[in-house]
């Protein structure tokens, strides 16, 4: 039997190992090495020494979690978000120095690109830091469970699919939004509702949204629950019923306002409840300025904003466009896009309800070939036949907003192979506290 072999061998899920780590891995993880096998860690920093719990086990790698730090990195700084002793789930780098998040984002970036892009020659862009470290997130998803016999809301206890830690204070969250979160669990533990339990399938409430215009001051809230009756809660909500599937059958009755108000760069936008928004609504400005200095507008242009939503880029670029065309598959956020471009009095937008896989091509044959074309696809990146629709449209230049390096480096390198250049990417951090990080590229023929 060989090494590896044996050292498989001797690593089961459920093993327990002193680490040191000695890195972060691309999605923020601890990496450690014990006698040449590779550990990725969540919860540990680079210097802590930590007994680890293994979660997966393969041939040549680990994946586990950190169950006790032994001894913290001489970099590690207290955490400042902490529920019932443990981190907060939205922080894992609260325990990285701001700075130091700041340099691993940038070296995870160029990593991807020329390591699993192959790309090379490209301007790397110092990265945006943050306006806020903290309190700078508009919307959070919480979850509802039972604690000594009341109903607990908050986040899942780390490595439990059952516990749930009572949350009072998120530091990730506004003042207002914990307010909301917290209003909600005293109206249910007032009312005796109880928290929807999958295995006995008994209770009714399952999770809670808060979302936040951080601008207009309207906070809205959502409720997801099980078929059943609800007194009226004390603060504006949506709810929505789920069924014992876990498909959602509502939305059931509208209890506030249907929309949320915000406004970015000094433009009103109405947004639905399913609608994406960053959600960070004071770097989206920054983001979106920088995607408008990229697209390098002088007037006449014709832009596609692919993967659109709500209209926050088209709006934003519209009005140094010649004219500007969106695509996106969700009706909802196309009519809101319609109403955000009526309501800022901007005529040269315009919106279509299609998948980009298929609507491209009709869009090139409606409104004629792009000068420009703005992706901002979801973290899963592009298809290659999106990519390919993409290239199609053979415009002269493309910015990509990325909010994951992984993803974008293949679909940038096959642009090139296609004859785009890269020249340059530059890093936002919309998400401090935490591994990920924004990206604007722009690639050019």
């Amino acid at each position: 039997m060989d090494s590896t072999s044996t050292r498989s061998a001797r690593r089961r899920t459920g093993d327990e190992l002193e680490l040191e780590i000695d890195s972060l891995a691309q999605g923020g993880r601890g990496v450690a090495r014990a006698d040449g096998y590779v550990v990725f860690v969540t919860g540990a920093l680079p210097g802590d020494r930590v007994r680890a719990r293994l979660t997966k086990a393969k041939r040549d790698y680990a994946e586990a979690t950190s169950v006790d730090l032994l001894r913290p990195g001489a970099d590690r700084v207290a955490d400042a978000c902490t529920h019932d002793g443990e981190p907060c789930p939205g922080a894992p780098w609260q325990g990285l120095p701001y700075d130091l998040q700041l340099a691993e984002k940038s070296r995870q970036v160029a990593e991807a690109l020329r390591r699993l892009g192959g790309l090379e020659g490209f301007e790397l862009s110092p990265i945006v830091p943050a306006v806020d470290g903290w309190r700078y997130r508009n919307k959070l998803e919480y979850s509802f469970g039972e604690r000594d016999g009341a109903v607990a809301l908050g986040f899942h206890r780390r490595g439990s699919w059952s516990e749930i830690v009572d949350v009072e204070d998120c530091k990730l969250a506004s003042e207002p939004n914990n307010a909301a979160r917290n209003a909600v669990r005293e109206w249910a533990r007032a009312e005796r509702i109880g928290a929807y339990d999958s295995r006995a399938a008994t209770g009714i409430l399952r999770n809670l949204i808060v979302r936040e215009g951080r601008r207009s001051g309207q906070i809205q809230t959502r409720l997801v629950t099980s078929p059943g009756e609800l007194p009226r809660p004390p603060v504006d909500l949506h709810t929505v019923i789920e069924g014992r599937a876990g498909g959602t059958v509502g939305p059931t009755g509208v209890l506030g306002a249907e929309h949320l108000a915000e406004e970015l760069g000094g433009l009103r936008f109405r947004v639905s409840h399913d609608a994406f928004l960053q959600t960070n609504t004071e770097m989206a400005e920054r983001l979106y300025g920088i995607v408008a200095e990229s697209c390098g507008l002088r007037g006449g242009e014709r832009v596609f904003d692919l993967f659109c939503g709500i209209g926050t880029i088209a709006l934003s670029i519209a009005r140094g466009a010649g004219e500007v065309w969106g695509l996106e598959s969700v009706p909802d956020a196309v009519a809101d896009a319609e109403e955000n471009a009526a309501a800022n009095g901007i005529d040269n937008a315009s919106f279509v309800c299609a998948d980009a896989r298929l609507g491209v091509r009709p869009l090139i044959e409606q409104a004629g070939s792009p000068d420009v074309v703005v992706v901002d696809p979801p973290r899963a990146g592009l298809s290659k036949k999106i990519v390919r629709r993409v290239l199609e449209a053979d415009a002269r230049r493309v910015v990509y907003v990325s909010c994951n390096p992984t993803t974008l480096a293949p679909n940038a390198a096959q642009m090139v192979e296609a004859g785009y250049t890269l020249r340059r990417v530059q890093p936002v951090d919309m998400f401090p506290q935490t591994p990920h990080v924004e990206c604007v590229a722009v690639l050019e023929r």
